[in-house]
């Protein structure tokens, strides 16, 4: 699938600003983005729920810009599941195979193997309401599996699901994508799945693309100050307190895990930067701590608390640190309205 300089105007607002993007068949991609950011809307042209103001749309060599949604081969989930509740899980996944007057033999026989695709063959007969969020959910992608489409859109499916179970099913959509060996493109405004399911994602804001990548790459070595920003926590540093560290006023950026607190070492291959404990956060598994630097700006620092009790963890607070990182996890960054006065220049 390709898009080749889509843009989308409503009015005045503009809400995809020339999008040019190639997805591979058979992967998974995200589309990873804040509200607003045009995601959602590149997905529903994609789909033919919306028309592009300009631009091209190929689908398998074709170009199906202009095409209606069922004259696509592609099929949408969505986060509300839209599950008839008068219906059967067979019949819910039978039915737009009864639509297209497929013969009840072999929509019964494509409903069955859609539901062992999901693992939920034995549920067939089951109402929507005794099933769990996870149960519908599968159902509805074995509703738009069992069209057989080249491509399978999903607009956050997981939204509704409670944290635990969300969590669960990004491991198991990811299983099932894999298991079809269809092309995903998957539609989130939360890091944790697409980098947790996407063998690639595109990171959109204002209705434009700011990064493709593995969500490794986009994670270990974003490109702007906003990637760097919204995929996980991060640091970013500028003009004097940049400087004083690495010797540049050019900003870059430090994972808040990278740093340490008071490690001993150094060297010319480590970052350096003295500070006091301004704020500690305490998480459980890890402890957030918020320094800031003689230099100014801040640092957020997080530690695994392998032997560190929640007492021991807020005792540092106020304490006087050494920030130390090695050198080969700063990452340069472009900043947005780069050239602008900034009165603190610090970290975020």
């Amino acid at each position: 699938m390709k898009l080749e300089g889509i843009r989308k105007h409503f009015d005045d607002v503009v809400a995809v600003d020339g999008i040019d993007l190639e997805i591979i068949d058979g992967e998974f991609f995200s589309m990873l983005g804040p509200s607003g950011s045009g995601k959602t809307t590149c997905l529903r042209m994609i789909a033919g729920f919306e028309p592009p103001t300009s631009g091209t749309i190929w689908l398998q060599g074709q170009d199906v810009t202009r095409l209606a949604p069922y004259d696509r081969d592609v099929n949408t989930v969505f986060q509300d599941y839209a599950l008839f509740p008068h219906m059967d899980v067979v019949e819910n996944v039978e039915y737009g195979l009864k639509v297209k007057r497929v013969t009840k033999k072999e929509r019964n026989e494509r409903a069955v193997e859609a539901l062992q695709m999901v693992q939920l063959a034995d549920l067939a007969k089951r109402k929507p309401s005794a099933l769990s969020g996870g149960q519908r959910q599968r159902v509805a992608l074995a509703r738009a599996l069992v069209n057989r489409p080249k491509v399978l859109l999903l607009d956050e499916p997981l939204g509704a699901l409670d944290l635990k179970l969300r969590q669960a099913m990004q491991i198991e959509l990811k299983e099932i994508q894999q298991r079809v060996g269809l092309t995903f493109i998957y539609v989130t405004h939360d890091q944790e799945e697409a980098l947790t399911m996407s063998d690639r994602m595109a990171v959109f804001s204002a209705g434009r693309i700011e990064q493709i990548g593995t969500p490794a790459d986009v994670y270990e070595k974003p490109e702007t100050d906003f990637v760097a920003g919204f995929v996980g926590v991060s640091n970013v540093l500028s003009g004097a307190a940049a400087e004083a560290i690495t010797g540049s006023t050019d900003a870059f950026t430090i994972r808040p895990e990278k740093i340490r607190l008071d490690a001993p070492g150094g060297g010319t291959d480590v970052c350096t930067a003295p500070g006091h404990v301004r704020e500690v956060v305490y998480l459980g598994s890890v402890t957030r701590y918020i320094v800031s630097l003689d230099a100014g700006g801040e640092l957020v620092v997080m530690e695994q608390n392998l032997s560190t009790s929640s007492m021991e963890a807020l005792q540092v607070r106020g304490r006087a640190v050494t920030l130390s990182w090695e050198v080969k996890y700063n990452r340069q960054v472009e900043r947005a309205g780069e050239g602008s006065s900034d009165p603190e220049e610090g970290s975020r």
